[in-house]
């Protein structure tokens, strides 16, 4: 075969190749409450998905046991846009979100504002609107709301947080930052976030089958509380809370395709 029709021949099996891999899906992965981008549930989720072909970009956000809330939500809200538009210069043509348990609660207020190709609530929790959060965390709203009136907002204090598994503890927290985070009807009012995703944001809710008790409770709630929309969907994968992602990425994969070929 003379050299350039063999060369015309590797052109087109090297077009083939790439028209059957489709184009590059990028997925922006936030953490848990008090966790970080190394925890080893979330290396394992990422892993998985770089091994099916997502181009990831793995956050540390302002919730981690290392940031404890530095920065408002509206900060929040821009690193993950960032991590959107950085994925975007790098070749993804559709860019997903997939939040952890706070994370998971975080992104559905991020599609409320900001929307998204599509998002992945992953055993969503950090509900600041229910009444438990009240009783652990009330004293601790109204001692920042008094520091941000005395115009002490940003010096970093000692403050509460609340995770079910360990109870409330305290976190050293600018109160300004704090309070956007820990308000009743804020951000991480879940059932709120809920309601407000932009119904043209499909959205991928997955609640594991041996999730916290407190969980299996409140997220069939929020999942009903979505904008109806034909992509929407909900995954109960059998896992406890941390094992859910890892056991989501098989759904995660199909939902995608699905979402970026259009069809329900």
């Amino acid at each position: 075969m003379p050299i350039k029709t063999l060369f015309l021949v590797l052109l087109m099996a090297v077009a083939t190749l790439a028209g059957a891999q489709g184009e590059p899906i990028g997925m922006v992965v936030m953490h848990g409450k008090a966790g970080s981008p190394n925890a080893r549930h979330i290396v394992d989720f990422v892993q998985r998905l770089e091994s099916r072909g997502f181009r990831v970009a793995n956050l540390e956000m302002p919730w981690s046991g290392a940031r404890n809330y530095d920065v408002p939500v509206d900060r929040g809200e821009e690193e993950v846009t960032a991590a959107v538009a950085d994925l975007r210069s790098k070749g993804a043509k559709k860019v997903f979100i997939a939040g952890h348990s706070q994370g998971g609660g975080f992104v559905l207020h991020y599609a409320g504002r900001h929307g998204a190709d599509g998002i992945i609530a992953l055993a969503p929790g950090g509900n600041v609107g229910g009444l438990v959060f009240e009783k652990y965390v009330g004293n601790a709203r109204a001692r920042a709301r008094k520091l941000v009136a005395e115009g002490k907002g940003n010096e970093a204090v000692e403050l509460r947080d609340y995770e079910g598994r360990r109870g409330d503890y305290p976190v050293f927290s600018p109160p300004a930052a704090w309070l956007t985070w820990f308000e009743q009807e804020g951000a991480m009012n879940i059932p709120r976030a809920a309601k407000a995703v932009d119904p043209k944001t499909p959205v991928l809710f997955v609640i594991p089958t041996d999730d916290y008790p407190a969980l299996l409770k409140s997220s069939p709630g929020a999942y009903r509380s979505l904008p109806k929309n034909p992509l929407t969907k909900l995954y109960e994968p059998r896992a406890d809370h941390l094992g859910a992602p890892a056991a989501s990425v098989d759904e995660i994969v199909r939902w995608t395709k699905e979402v970026v070929g259009g069809k329900p």
